[in-house]
């Protein structure tokens, strides 16, 4: 069966845009909104001094892609700063976090697989060791 057009195109009045304390992320895939099996795709818009704070998707793997801006993108206990048509990929279960180091908004797409994991999506270990304090040693 053929899906209908409206699960195979997203204008920027279709996305849904939920508003997140590390800034609007703008979803333009995901399930309900296309008949995408096995992706999610977001436009995540993080403000200076924003960031999306040390975490893991436990059955998923990601790709961030900068488009604008400056990230401090940390992937397990390894940092890098990434710029505009820069890319880290997170494996499954991989602690990581992306952080605004520039003075004007990162713009940047996360693209995740499964779009419906086996159990919870995301994890927080911001507060735990080493997490909650790598960042500061490293500074």
């Amino acid at each position: 069966m053929t899906p209908p057009d409206s699960l195979r195109f997203v204008t920027s009045e279709e996305m849904v845009v939920e508003e997140l304390p590390w800034g609007p992320h703008e979803w333009l895939c995901r399930p309900g909104l296309t008949d995408a099996e096995g992706l999610l795709l977001v436009r995540v818009r993080m403000p200076p001094g924003k960031g999306h704070a040390f975490h893991r998707h436990p059955t998923m793997e990601e790709i961030i892609y900068v488009v604008s801006g400056t990230a401090e993108q940390w992937v397990d206990q390894e940092s890098r700063t990434l710029g505009p048509g820069d890319s880290a990929h997170i494996p499954p279960d991989m602690v990581h976090g992306t952080y605004n180091a520039g003075a004007e908004t990162l713009v940047f797409l996360a693209i995740l697989s499964p779009s419906r994991p086996a159990g919870p999506a995301i994890v927080d270990v911001s507060g735990e060791e080493p997490w909650a304090s790598l960042r500061e040693a490293r500074a």
